[in-house]
């Protein structure tokens, strides 16, 4: 059998692989490294080609496809969003993602996201608390204790060295979960017994639930002044986690604004609320936090150049790991013209 050419050859990184090149890196570094590259990216913005995802709805969920390029290279993510598999014992989240070179097209990488989207989701919002977040933040609370929980609270402690958490979850068991998940991590943990209790005397408010439906995880009268609310769940439409009335105490802080009044909770306030874009605070043309008193709010859905940065960094660390696969991905016949000649010459090569 004719072996393929090195240019129909992709690099892949399977779940196997990428629990390999996370645990070999380490996850706090790795999360430590990521989150450096998704601000490098915020920094050069205005380079990136933006749109919000490219949405198919249905009752039971929804697929998307982020794309965006700096020009040099192309990223593109499929990810779901599927609540009802967690009852049916499967993720409610999944995803894969590619890397191409603008110049010829040829994709660079092909890796699966579901692990690499829980963390470039925590990293982003760790790299977004930096700027928004109360000085010297060490306790939050994480509401929704879910696939994305642990991620979160490794993210925090990392970049802002937050080491307190109080955890609420409508199921105890995943709040037990994520305790013992974390319990050598360093965190001193208290497992709550309702919303109101978590949110007790901490600096930072995650919420990360997964129902696809306008919810009330966060009531007005929860939120105190001086706190930052990292709203993580919201990511469709008809999607929310927060009460309407937080909303309008707080500044809000948003990737893409066109994506998020769709898709975050912004979704129930006027098309023209002002928000303030992340990338602005991270480049000095606005400003994060201002005060002691102020709430912000950063609210989170995911956009592509996340993806992208995410794809950079596990491009980045492949060679000096190895932790891919060679994917035989791409058809290269020898003439670029004789496509229907390639499938002539396979049929007459012997049987391996």
């Amino acid at each position: 059998m004719t072996q393929p050419s090195r240019l129909a050859i992709v690099p892949f990184v399977s779940v196997d692989r990428m629990m390999k090149l996370v645990l070999a890196i380490g996850v706090e570094r790795f999360l430590t490294e990521l989150a450096a590259y998704i601000e490098e990216d915020f920094r050069r913005w205005e380079l990136f080609d933006k749109t919000p995802r490219i949405a198919s709805h249905s009752h039971d969920g929804v697929i998307e496809l982020m794309p965006t390029s700096d020009g040099k290279m192309y990223g593109f993510k499929y990810v779901n969003g599927h609540p009802k598999n967690m009852r049916e014992g499967r993720q409610t989240v999944t995803a894969f993602g590619v890397l191409a070179d603008v110049g010829s097209g040829y994709p660079m990488l092909l890796t699966e996201m579901t692990i690499l989207t829980a963390l470039r989701t925590a990293a982003t919002s760790a790299v977004a608390a930096k700027y928004l977040a109360p000085k010297g933040s060490q306790a939050m609370a994480i509401i929704g204790n879910g696939a994305q929980s642990e991620f979160q609270a490794i993210a925090f402690k990392a970049l802002l060295g937050v080491d307190k958490l109080r955890l609420y979850d409508i199921d105890r068991s995943a709040s037990e979960k994520c305790a013992r998940n974390l319990a050598a991590k360093g965190f001193d943990i208290t497992i709550c017994s309702t919303g109101q209790d978590a949110v007790e005397g901490v600096d930072i408010i995650t919420t990360v639930t997964a129902d696809k439906q306008y919810a009330t995880i966060l009531t007005d009268n929860m939120v105190g002044s001086g706190v930052h609310i990292n709203a993580v769940g919201g990511d469709c439409p008809g999607k929310t986690e927060l009460h309407r009335d937080i909303l309008l105490r707080s500044d809000i802080f948003v990737e893409f604004p066109p994506q998020t009044r769709i898709e975050g909770e912004i979704q129930q306030l006027d098309a023209d609320h002002p928000v303030t874009e992340l990338w602005q605070v991270m480049t000095g043309k606005a400003q994060g936090r201002k005060t002691k008193e102020q709430i912000t709010l950063f609210d989170s859905v995911g956009f592509a150049t996340e993806d992208f940065s995410a794809l950079r960094y596990v491009r980045d660390q492949l060679q000096a790991t190895g932790l891919y696969e060679e994917l035989d991905l791409l058809a290269d016949p020898d003439e670029p013209r004789d496509l229907f000649g390639m499938l002539l010459r396979a049929a007459m090569q012997p049987a391996a």
